[in-house]
């Protein structure tokens, strides 16, 4: 039977270790569970032909390059399946530490693992798992730490990961929603640029040849388009460099509050694509006041939360000033239309909950309203985008196409054919 060599903590926190026997793994995490003891590490003895092919392995390795890519963290993806396995973890009755222990020890290959058992030693060490997460803020935002604190605090852990993975759902799904609908719009505009480039670099310098043979004047558009693709093939090369200096520049300004103002104000601001804007940070704004305050987390503490996780600038302003205006005893509703920023239907809904006490449910039906909207207007954007960007795709390869004509037709007729 093979053996197993362990570490482990007692329930006082004392550091054990010692070697069981048993036909696999699970099977020594039991055994030593049933002592009383929390497994931190577990692995198999191996034989003298396993060490041996341990031993080949790990010179096979020293002649690899290991690549960091910075610190380990978890993608939003990896957060919700690690908070609705946790959650079931926990539901099903597991302790807290046996379950990220669980979690834990699964070996998917990637930097992330590390996180979650950096998790599970701070438990077993006696600290929160919110104290805990907040070691790791790539990977869990404030929304998620103050969720969990307010989950420790009231007992019913299970419940609020239950929330958290629901909130976290629909987050993603709205985002996915957004995506997708600039997905074909894209597709459809990187293909006419594609095929301008090809035809200006690729076939009108060939017309362009047999046009100068021929001796004849050419039409004023097949001159312009002559000249357009002369330019592109002798400094096609500075326009890219450009066009790539640029896109680094405007990503640095972005990265800076004003930049990052400026663009959130312009996206508020732009036609056909404002409404899924501002829809979509409404309804996540909603949503994310009301698991705060159905978890009994303080407004003011709530609001500070949603103002760094709305996901815009400029209504993340809104939101601070109004929150500013709350520390004087007024309402939120009060303070939120006096900034004109957020809708009146959204404000009057909010003080209708908080006329009701319930303010949690008055936030569900705002999230669910603009998050109505925030379907209707993907529908009407992708609707509108599709004909204009293909119209202007079709007048981009139509000028090349006339211009050629033009010039074949003015060509054959001075030939007399």
């Amino acid at each position: 039977m093979p053996s197993f060599t362990y570490s482990a903590r007692t329930r006082a926190g004392q550091k054990v270790a010692g070697v069981v026997e048993a036909n696999d793994r699970r099977g020594a995490l039991v055994q030593i569970e049933s002592l009383g003891h929390v497994p931190v590490a577990v692995s198999e003895k191996a034989s003298a032909k396993g060490k041996a092919k341990e031993s080949a392995q790990a010179q096979q390795a020293r002649g690899k390059l290991t690549v960091r890519r910075g610190p380990a963290r978890l993608n939003s993806r990896e957060v919700l399946v690690f908070t609705a396995e946790l959650s079931d973890l926990l539901a099903s009755g597991m302790t807290l530490g046996n379950a990220l222990n669980t979690l834990g020890n699964r070996r998917s290959g990637r930097p992330s693992d590390e996180i979650i058992k950096s998790l599970r030693d701070e438990i077993i060490r006696g600290a929160s798992l919110s104290d805990a997460m907040m070691r790791h803020p790539a990977s869990f935002s404030s929304l998620y730490v103050h969720m969990i604190r307010a989950g420790e605090a009231s007992g019913a852990l299970d419940e609020v990961l239950k929330r958290l993975n629901e909130h976290f759902e629909r987050v993603q799904e709205t985002k996915e929603k957004v995506v997708m609908a600039l997905v074909y719009p894209v597709i459809v505009l990187v293909m006419g640029v594609a095929t301008m480039i090809f035809s200006m670099v690729y076939v009108v310098p060939k017309f362009q040849t047999v046009f100068e043979q021929m001796g004849q004047a050419l039409p004023l558009p097949t001159r312009m388009l002559i000249g357009m693709s002369v330019w592109l093939v002798k400094y096609g090369w500075a326009a890219a460099v450009v066009v790539v200096i640029l896109c680094v520049l405007c990503g640095r300004a972005l990265k800076t509050p004003r930049g990052r103002r400026v663009w959130d104000q312009f996206l508020l601001r732009l036609p056909l694509l404002r409404g899924v804007v501002a829809a979509g940070i409404y309804a996540n704004f909603a949503r994310t006041l009301s698991t705060l305050l159905a978890n009994g987390v303080a407004v003011l503490q709530a609001l500070g939360i949603v103002e760094k996780t709305v996901g815009n600038l400029v209504i993340g302003e809104e939101i601070r000033k109004a929150r500013e205006r709350v520390t004087d005893g007024t309402t939120i509703s009060g303070p939120l239309s006096a900034g004109k920023i957020f809708p009146e239907m959204l404000t009057d809904m909010m003080a209708i909950g908080e006329q009701t006490g319930d303010m949690p449910g008055a936030l569900n039906h705002i999230a669910r309203r603009y998050e109505n909207e925030l379907n209707r207007h993907i529908k009407i954007f992708t609707t509108a985008l599709e004909p204009i960007l293909i119209v202007v795709v079709a007048v981009m390869v139509g000028f090349v196409a006339i211009s050629i004509l033009l010039a074949v037709f003015s060509l054959t007729n001075g030939l007399n054919i």
